[in-house]
């Protein structure tokens, strides 16, 4: 299989298998990955032959300059974009460019936009609950009893999400930064095996910044966690492998230090 070089030591946190020329690490340890993926919009590859993968249980950030690839990336991976090339695997066997949007979330896969969306006129537990695997719409929703089961794992993620003193209040008046939470709570109700988050502290203050970096750290290794991110701060907060991608493909690979100190990376994306 193909593969791209990848910069660093090999030695980050989190378990990061950074691989050679012509390596795909497709062992048991590997819940993500991508070989040769290419996407074109009117010419443009917004893609190039991006490879890279993501293992079980960790946490990846994506970094890179505007137009780098990272949404397309996302969009790949939950099937809103399909690749002129290339696969896309869930564990060893799953192709997810052969399956819907759907069927993509149904396997495992979460993903949480830039933008909160949360609905307002529920309550924060209402919301989990119209999460829950098996709700189906406001009107079935609300006329049936939380089942314990239901009311356990609720309870669970709320506690998780750090919103357990704003749980019968309506999600619409919630700060942004509990609306974020609020939101992956709303994604860890169903299970996921991987979650996928564009740029969570957007709009943060500080503190909900540290916090939404402590929630994502625990998240970690229950679940595998890839962020895409532009504050170097908030990543660094995280303390996990980083990716960095150019025009379509990977440009480095590492801790933040050794991308941080890359050449190229300064060169088109950190600034000298």
């Amino acid at each position: 299989m193909r593969g791209e070089a990848r910069d660093g030591d090999g030695g980050a946190s989190g378990g990061s298998h950074l691989l050679v020329p012509g390596q795909i690490d497709v062992s048991h340890k590997v819940i993500l990955y991508l070989e040769g993926v290419t996407v074109s919009f009117d010419g443009f590859k917004a893609l190039n032959e991006l490879s890279l993968s993501i293992d079980n249980g960790e946490m990846r950030a994506i970094i890179g300059p505007n137009g780098a690839g990272k949404t397309t990336m996302m969009d790949v991976i939950t099937g809103k974009t399909r690749p002129d090339a290339g696969r896309v695997f869930l564990g060893q066997t799953m192709d997810l460019t052969r399956m819907s949007e759907a069927a993509i979330a149904r396997a495992g896969i979460g993903r949480k936009f830039q933008k909160p969306s949360v609905f307002e006129q529920a309550t924060v537990l209402e919301n989990l609950w119209l999460a829950c695997e098996g709700a189906k719409g406001w009107l079935r929703s609300l006329r049936e009893r939380i089942a314990p089961g239901q009311r356990e794992r609720i309870d669970e993620v709320i506690e998780t999400v750090g919103l357990a003193d704003a749980r019968d209040r309506l999600a619409g008046s919630l700060s942004h930064g509990q609306k974020q939470w609020l939101e992956i709570g709303m994604l860890l109700i169903q299970g996921p095996k991987l979650l996928l988050l564009d740029e969570p502290v957007a709009g943060l203050s500080d503190e909900e910044t540290e916090r939404t970096a402590v929630l994502l750290r625990q998240l970690a290794g229950r679940h595998s966690v890839v962020v895409v991110e532009h504050d170097m701060h908030f990543v660094e907060r995280l303390g996990c492998p980083v990716t960095v991608l150019h025009q379509g493909r990977v440009l480095a690979e590492g801790d933040l230090a050794t991308v941080q100190a890359d050449a190229r990376v300064i060169e088109v994306y950190l600034g000298r």
